[in-house]
This record gives C-alpha cells, structure tokens and sequence, in this order.
C-alpha cells in the first residue's frame, strides 16, 4: 500500500487543484493500491489531525477549477517552533500525524514560508515532495511557479480595461498590483498592459522622476498615463531607512496602501486627476489559464514519478521549459527577485517604460 498525505498552504491561487489531480493520476496510473489522504487547511490540517480520505474520483473534473480542494490557511514559518494556545508542539503534532497514518510520503504545495516548513519536516526525517505554487513566482529554483500567469493575466485584464477610460480623460491612473517583495506579476502585467510607468519593490522609486515621465508624456500629447505599481513598492527616501525607522513610519502612516500614498504626491506635484484601481484578490480567483494548467499537470506527473521512485525531499519545478527536481535544502529560505538588470527591464526601458529610477 502507497499511502500519500496531501495540503495545500499559504495564499491559495489558481491550478492547486490542477496540480495535485496530476499527482493523483500520475500514481494511479502506475499503482492501484494507493491511498490519498489530503490534509484540510494546510499545515493545521496536519498539525490537529484533520484530514479526509480521498480516491481518484475526487480528483476527476477539478482541472478547471480554481482555488483549493482541500482549502488552505497560513501557519508563519517563524512560529511553527511556537506552542500553540493549548499548547501544543506544532512540529512534533505534525511528525505524530504522518506516522499515525504510516504514510509513505507527504505532498506540499505552497511558496516561499511553505517550503521553510517543509524542508524543516524534511530535516525531522519525515519524506516530502513539494510543487511550487505563488503567484509571486517568487521561489527559488524554478523559473516558472503555477499561479503566476493566471495572475498576470487578470492584471493585464485590469489593466487593459483601464485603458479604455483613461482615453477619455486626462488623468493619472495607478493600479495597484500584488507582490509586496517581489515584483513579478507588476513586471509582466505593466508591460502587457502598455503601462507607461512600473513601480516595483526591487527598484526604488523616485518621486521627482515619476512626475518627469507623466509630464513628459503631457508634453508629447499624451492625455493620460497608467501607472502599474506593486503593493511593495518603495520610495528612494523611504529605501533609505534602516528596518525599524521604516516600520516606525508605516505605523503613522495614513495611506491604506502604495497606491494612496503614490497618488496624493502626484497631486501635490502635479495639475493631474488621480485614480486608482485595486484588483486585490481577484488575482488569485478564478479558473487557472491554460498554461497553468500545463506546467501544474507537468509538475504534478513528475512529483508522482519522484514518489515513486522514492526520490524525496525535492521541490519539483522548471528551468529552460524542462521539469526539474530540486533539493528542498537548496529553495528552503531564498526569494527570487526581479534583477533591475535584468533584459527584460532594459528592453521595457527602451520602448520608453519609466520605472522611476532615474
């Protein structure tokens, strides 16, 4: 008998279920003694034993659908060491699930907290085997993390339906996507989008430059200008504060995001109408788009193989377009980050993109 335990965790995004239904037939396609068990809202789920169990029929017709199954939580990876409330050792709670249920193997999808997690059970001797879900695309080790496009896509939606208003007004129009360390979804979003001026948290803004590109835009008999800014976005001034000058500043601040605050100082600089649009979690919604659905299904077969083949603790991902394995104690802890040297911000450069760094 081939038993699996199964959780999906942290913020939930489009190809969960995608993913973990290309697991399942990848196992049974191979094996017919093998049994699911999927763990209900994450890391809790294991942590209080609460799981159901599932056949290959519960995975049927879930290609399409978006979220997760097995529903999802976020359970910080600096407090899995912590005591619950009642007390209870959340580590060694999980290690009593696994083996209560003798099973074989423990499948995790989740990002960058979720993999420190898992690495960590990893090192506590029990088998994992994880797929990289975010639609930061944020993980270390693959290029590509499920989610991601799908998110790109509903931004670039956004973005594009902004358009349509925007030319029949003169205004500033900011919308404010996710990635509060890592500026991805903006990076691609704002260039598919035609955004005018990309605000990213990897490149520190200056505000007296952002007004140059609207202005100059004006000048050039532009009517408007569509500002992509990630939610993590951050001034020069503000990049220059040590970390505890800066959480003293958010605390007074009265802007409810980047985007407010970004606005108000386009105003104050500018003759310019401002506004804003927040797409919010409408970005994780949805159904996956189709190339999600590919690479979850692609990542999903090869997890099954690597269980399989007992080749445990490795987080399945992508480079160059190929699936890969990669060993969790080399992703566990490190972010990928948008290079402001990177091609793909010289070519947005030179088709005339402000990023508000010079």
């Amino acid at each position: 008998m081939l038993r699996i335990g199964m959780l999906t965790s942290g913020g939930d995004c489009q190809a969960l279920n995608a993913a973990m239904r290309g697991v399942v037939k990848g196992l049974v396609s191979k094996r017919d003694d093998v049994e699911i068990y999927g763990f209900q809202d994450g890391y809790k789920g294991l942590i209080y034993s609460n799981f159901k169990m599932l056949t290959s029929k519960d995975f049927s017709g879930i290609l399409t659908l978006g979220g997760t199954i097995l529903g999802t939580s976020r359970q910080p990876f600096k407090l899995m060491r912590v005591p619950d409330k009642d007390g209870i050792d959340k580590v060694e709670a999980m290690k009593h699930t696994y083996h209560k249920l003798n099973l074989d193997c423990l499948v995790i999808m989740g990002g960058n907290g979720t993999h420190k997690s898992a690495n960590m059970l990893r090192e506590e001797g029990l088998n994992v085997v994880t797929l990289p879900k975010t639609i930061d695309n944020d993980l270390w080790g693959t290029d590509m993390t499920f989610g991601f496009q799908s998110a790109v896509d509903i931004a670039t939606d956004t973005i594009d339906k902004i358009h349509t208003t925007a030319t029949s007004h003169s205004r500033v129009f900011i919308v404010e996507v996710m990635g509060h360390k890592v500026g991805w979804v903006t990076l691609h979003a704002g260039i598919a989008g035609g955004a005018d001026i990309i605000l990213l948290p990897e490149m520190p803004y200056d505000i007296n430059s952002v007004v140059n590109a609207i202005e100059k835009r004006g000048k050039a008999g532009k009517r408007f200008t569509i500002i992509a800014v990630a939610e993590g976005a951050i001034s020069k001034e503000d990049a220059a504060l040590s970390k505890k000058e800066l959480k003293e500043k958010k605390a007074k601040k009265k802007y409810p995001s980047v985007a407010y605050e970004l606005a108000e100082k386009i105003q104050e600089k500018t003759d310019k109408e401002v506004r804003i649009t927040v797409p919010g979690h409408t970005q994780r919604g949805g159904s996956p788009c189709a190339y999600d659905r590919v690479l979850a299904t692609r990542l999903g077969a090869e997890a099954s193989r690597a269980i399989l083949e007992g080749d445990f603790g490795c987080m399945v991902g992508t480079r160059n377009q190929e699936i890969i394995r990669v060993p969790l104690s080399e992703v566990a802890g490190k972010l990928k980050y948008v290079d402001p040297k990177a091609s793909i911000i010289d070519e947005a450069k030179t088709i005339g993109i402000s990023f508000g760094d010079e």
